[in-house]
């Protein structure tokens, strides 16, 4: 399968640079993959699409201030963090910016703030087969992120955040994240209530984002891509209630693609007979799952997503869930009506 396969053009007035203000107010497109209709409507509409006995599953990751800048101690040379994945109390995985930033390398990092300032030491102990570094800090980081780190908004966001909370959903919980799961920043604590009483059940799950969030598929054949591992949990009394929503036929509804890959991988030690009548069983830990055009679906059967970049893992696991040749002319048709893309764009339902 090529990579190419799923490119577009994106004109870019339409990466929006802003989020929109009430969250709800976004646009929601809604795609029935049966048939292919498109309606157009507002996020706060989207109750009109869910049933009572629905299980909105949502990931209540909390993204951190894990950008983070420095100095290498033995030049003075300009050096940029992004943390990704927690290794161990001291020890992270992260995307650097910056010269020479091999093995050994120490950096010292100093906070921006009122004075008394806060400088932590770090040494850039080995380089990964992605490309990132493993990165050992002197004391603890994450206590410090506070002080030391900005929010980490994505390359193709240019304008400043005004308030660090807009990058955070409304129910956002356990910190980890250097991105937001964007499909959920349109729901406000108002419209939660209201699908609660219109018998909507919700339930969280925790996926922490990482690199491939940034990256674009390079690899000329989709299936030569290795996706990056990123840490996610379902709690056993969530998969009690997934298992009990598919006993009883209520759909599950995905918020976002992070929870897609949360569910499916937690299905995925389910094959055969290893769980019985269940559809998922209770996780935590790394997953690399990689889902693409071709992959059965054992979990989802809704779901709500924003427009994502070109060539992503993200469009084509929208394609692997909807089909390729609708994704792209759903893409077209938001492109023709102006809809706002990427993390603080307007948002599709697909049925």
């Amino acid at each position: 399968m090529k990579t190419g396969d799923f490119d577009y053009d994106l004109p870019p007035e339409r990466i929006a640079q802003t989020p929109v203000e009430p969250r709800d107010a976004s646009r929601l497109m809604v795609v029935h993959r049966q048939t292919g209709r498109i309606e157009h409507r507002i996020f706060r509409d989207i109750g009109d699409y869910l049933r009572p006995g629905d299980l909105l599953v949502l990931n209540q990751t909390r993204v951190i201030p894990a950008r983070l800048f420095g100095r290498k101690a033995a030049t003075g040379g300009k050096v940029e963090l992004l943390l990704l994945n927690r290794r161990d109390a001291q020890s992270w995985e992260a995307l650097v910016r910056g010269k020479g930033l091999r093995p050994g390398v120490q950096i010292e990092i100093r906070s921006a703030g009122p004075q008394p300032a806060t400088t932590v030491r770090a040494e850039i102990l080995a380089e990964t087969e992605s490309g990132s570094r493993l990165v050992r800090f002197e004391r603890p980081i994450e206590p410090l992120l506070d002080q030391l780190g900005v929010m980490p908004l994505p390359p193709y966001i240019h304008e400043p955040l005004r308030d660090p909370e807009r990058y955070q959903t409304v129910y956002s919980r356990i910190e980890g994240s250097a991105a937001a799961p964007t499909a959920g920043l349109h729901f406000t604590p108002e419209l939660l209530v209201d699908l609660r009483r219109q018998g909507v059940e919700l339930a969280y799950i925790t996926l922490h984002i990482g690199l491939d969030t940034f990256r674009p598929v390079k690899e000329e054949q989709v299936e030569e891509h290795r996706i990056h591992t990123e840490w996610f949990e379902l709690t056993a009394p969530v998969a009690e209630r997934i298992n009990r929503a598919r006993l009883e036929g209520r759909r599950v509804v995905a918020v976002g693609t992070t929870v897609v890959r949360a569910l499916e991988s937690a299905a995925e030690g389910c094959g055969g007979e290893a769980c019985g009548w269940r559809t998922v069983a209770a996780r935590s830990g790394p997953t690399d799952l990689f889902i693409y055009p071709g992959y059965r679906f054992r979990v989802v059967e809704a779901l709500i997503t924003n427009f994502h970049l070109p060539r992503s893992t993200l469009l084509m696991l929208v394609s692997a869930f909807a089909g390729r040749e609708l994704i792209l002319r759903a893409y077209e048709e938001a492109i023709r009506r102006q809809y706002r893309f990427y993390s603080f764009g307007d948002a599709m339902l697909l049925l």
